[in-house]
């Protein structure tokens, strides 16, 4: 979706996707855990802070100026 978003003229963080493919060489898939690794919340939590900040820079100086 952000691909997309950014194929029209969006602005989105860099690297602004996570996701969990498990530990190496293993056949676990994400959606089969009871819960969600450590690792991958707090990657999700850094995600959407950096997510947040451009996002605010754009609100209060939105480009291209009026």
């Amino acid at each position: 979706m952000l691909q997309g978003l950014n194929d029209v003229g969006f602005s989105s963080a860099p690297g602004a996707v996570t996701y969990w493919v498990g530990e190496a060489m293993q056949g676990t898939d994400y959606q089969d855990l009871a819960e969600t690794p450590e690792a991958v919340a707090s990657t999700i939590e850094a995600l959407a802070a950096n997510t947040v900040h451009p996002a605010r820079l754009l609100s209060d100086r939105p480009y291209p100026a009026s």
